[in-house]
């Protein structure tokens, strides 16, 4: 499975007699994605089997977890009593680097300030059987294509970009901590039968034209819920046209269309790739049982898109949401109608989207042409390597130095500035200003915490490009820069190598294997500790019905996990749920007053932020309930936007639609995830009423929830609510969470 773990092997004969039974079974033609999710059920002879309506109970062959939601992934581990983990699993350390001067002098930074954390997991790592990647490994999407995503593998990851592993051909799926939780326990993990749409790339990427262009142009399609409940699959002529390294940014950024993950099927570039990573091996096994690992003639898909690759044209993204997409060739013209900022404060490329060797060779080309004539990058310019051995490996072949004499600074082997982990001087808060990213996310403030900051996301080709020229009123396709010589002249398309020509330069050693034996490892979180705390069970649910619950807050808008639980400064607090808890919602828009953090207090009638006031609510004794709007906690995977509300005392969120990792991570702890049967009886709340949800004696799969509104001059309304919960989804509800019952269940198997 991979040369870190010599004793875990790839069982391609299980995939394969599974695989048989369900074809058997349905007696149509399987799609990849089919393939891939049923070779992993736990009973394929007896398991349901719909697409986007009947729950899957699964066994994924691996766990990932970076360094920020690893914490409270092991914290529940730790919980749960078990000596060690079931399947392999490791722990990666890239979230908490804070970008400010430098890789080498941000590195050393981290290693002083985190040494609590790292400490932790690692000891955590070590007496429970899982890899431990150190800090200045890389970013953990980097680690796994390298090292061990492989075509046919199921690999569930505590971040929601873990579908970056698809471009190996993996089925690979961003999850919140307590699905993690369950896999490492050796529990059946659900998943509710995804819907498979198909993208079907004809013709071939040539110019200017990147992959990323491929999943910029699908997010202004698909939009950012278009694909939730939904796996990705590429296929067509046009995939051989793009590197192995390429597939992977695009599965990566299919996390901004809602999608459950994204795929593609095992071919020649995949085998490249595999035998350039030390891994020829699995590639000639993979060889063996191809016809499993692409998709069956004549499969249905449930939603077609066609892409013909040789007229895709550069795009950019944004500002404020990744799926407003925008030619490069038109985005100057519109941001001066829309009176975005044209001039370029700062480009930067990297992230675990577009860290790749072929990435930074294109971004050196583009470089290396402006250094001809004289030129440097009028806007600052950053540069994230992917992983320790990218960047080692760019340092020997010279593109590193290439992107340093253009005006770059090379950052650490982290996420860095693409998490808000960013000290940014250039700028004050508030401060209207536009930066171009090879990023995935640009959600307001996500980067710098600005909310005026105008983030858009391309190509790193094109963020070399733009920084070059210093505003988006440039398009390399067809102007003229002019060089220190007073000649004009235009950048070629840049052209680089997919894999380097020599082997890749491993660079340090960063791993730590775990012991035989780790029964012995003494594991330490303090009891006074402000970045650890050890988790203590959440209620039970009382039987009875939820009665006149406070509104915390009714969102206005989008909300994604960032508003719900924000990174940058907030991450050192990932292992401390109180004190994380201080985060809860700031970010949201309150729809009474259009403010974010500003929520009345329906006690004292006195206006004051979030988090304080939930507090307050739970003081009193006072349940609490949130409304939400479309797609409530897109984005990343943290499951800190459900454990704070549940720890604060809330008990309900309800909305007009949920993205799939939250809406999972609320019933995991406890809470009632509910959305309006009618989508316009959002408007019948108000944030001065109080809810009641009735009938949940009789809470059932399928089965609506009446919800009673009584609003301040005492008259009420009722209206029905939706819920998606299974049999065992409601079980972890009463039982006050998953892991309250998998604690039950092992007690009652003992």
């Amino acid at each position: 499975m991979s040369h870190f773990e010599p004793n875990e092997y790839i069982n391609y004969e299980k995939l394969e007699k599974n695989i048989n039974i369900v074809r058997k079974r349905l007696d149509r033609p399987l799609t990849l994605s089919e393939k891939i999710v049923y070779g992993h059920l736990d009973d394929p002879a007896k398991q349901e089997i719909e697409r986007g309506k009947t729950y899957l109970r699964l066994r994924p062959d691996r766990v990932a977890m970076q360094d920020a939601t690893a914490q409270m992934a092991m914290l529940q581990f730790i919980s749960s009593g078990l000596p060690k983990v079931a399947v392999p699993s490791t722990i990666h350390c890239d979230h908490l680097i804070e970008a400010q001067s430098g890789g080498e002098k941000d590195l050393r930074r981290a290693k002083d300030i985190n040494q609590e954390v790292y400490n932790f997991l690692a000891t955590a790592g070590a007496k429970y059987g899982v890899g431990f990647w150190k800090p200045g490994s890389g970013i953990i999407h980097q680690i796994i294509l390298e090292n061990y995503s492989y075509p046919g593998v199921m690999l569930i990851g505590t971040d929601s970009h873990t579908p970056n592993g698809g471009g190996l051909g993996g089925i690979c799926i961003g999850v919140g901590g307590a699905d993690a939780v369950d896999v490492m326990a050796g529990i059946p993990w659900e998943l509710k039968c995804p819907k498979v749409i198909g993208v079907k790339l004809t013709g071939k990427l040539s110019g200017w034209s990147s992959p990323k262009d491929v999943i910029l142009k699908v997010a202004g399609i698909l939009t950012v819920k278009g694909g939730t409940g939904a796996i990705i699959e590429y296929h067509g002529p046009g995939v051989d046209s793009i590197s192995c390294t390429g597939m992977a940014t695009i599965c990566n950024m299919g996390a901004e269309i809602g999608a459950t993950t994204s795929i593609f099927p095992y071919n020649e570039r995949m085998k490249k790739y595999l035998g350039k990573t030390g891994r020829a091996d699995i590639a000639a096994l993979a060889d063996e049982f191809k016809q499993h690992l692409v998709p069956d003639s004549g499969c249905q898909y449930d939603q077609v898109i066609e892409i013909n690759l040789s007229e895709l044209k550069p795009h950019i993204n944004g500002p404020f949401t990744p799926d407003l997409a925008h030619p490069v060739s038109d985005i100057g013209a519109v941001a001066e109608k829309e009176g975005w900022p044209v001039d370029i404060r700062v480009g930067l490329i990297g992230s675990c989207t577009n860290s790749s060797y072929e990435d930074m060779g294109r971004s050196a080309a583009v470089a290396k042409q402006a250094l001809a004539h004289g030129l440097k990058c009028k806007s600052q310019f950053t540069i994230t390597p992917g992983s320790e051995q990218i960047r080692a490996t760019i340092e020997r072949d010279g593109y590193a130095q290439i992107l340093r004499d253009v005006g770059g600074l090379v950052l650490a082997n982290a996420c860095g500035p693409c998490i808000g982990q960013w000290d940014r001087k250039d700028i004050k808060k508030g401060e209207k200003n536009t930066i171009v990213t090879s990023y995935n996310r640009n959600f307001t403030g996500r980067n710098d915490a600005n909310p005026e900051t105008h983030a858009f996301v391309t190509s790193p080709e094109i963020v070399t490009a733009l920084s070059i020229a210093g505003t988006l009123k440039f398009n390399p396709e067809t102007d003229y820069l002019t060089g220190t010589d007073g000649k004009k002249f235009k950048l070629e398309a840049p052209d680089a190598d997919e894999l380097p020509k020599l082997d890749f330069d491993p660079g340090q050693d960063t791993y730590q294997y775990p012991p035989k034996d780790g029964s012995g490892q003494h594991v330490d979180v303090s009891p006074t500790s402000q970045r650890l705390q050890l988790l203590e069970p959440f209620d039970k649910w009382d039987g009875k019905d939820l009665e006149d619950m406070l509104i915390l807050i009714k969102v206005k808008g989008k909300c994604t996990t960032d508003h719900i639980s924000a990174a940058g400064p907030w991450l050192k607090f990932r292992g401390h749920l109180d004190n994380i808890s201080n985060n809860l919602l700031i970010g949201a828009i309150n729809i009474e007053n259009g403010k974010a953090n500003s929520v009345r207090n329906a006690l004292t009638q006195e206006f004051g932020p979030v988090p304080d006031t939930a507090r307050y609510y739970k003081k009193m004794g006072v349940k609490w309930a949130v409304i939400g709007d479309e797609n409530y906690g897109e984005g990343s995977s943290r499951e800190h936007a459900a454990l704070e509300p549940r720890h604060l005392g809330g008990r309900v969120i309800i909305t007009k639609s949920f993205a799939r990792i939250h809406e999972t991570n609320l019933k995991k702890q406890g809470l009632l995830p509910l959305t309006f049967a009618d989508p316009a009886d959002y408007n019948k709340i108000h944030p001065v009423d109080k809810l009641s949800i009735v009938g949940l004696a009789d809470f059932a799969p399928g089965k609506p929830l009446k919800c009673i509104i009584k609003h301040p001059n005492g008259s009420q309304e009722t209206i029905m609510l939706n819920h998606t919960f299974n049999e065992s989804q409601i079980e972890w509800f009463q039982a006050g969470s998953a892991l309250n019952r998998m604690k039950e269940l092992q007690q009652k198997s003992s």
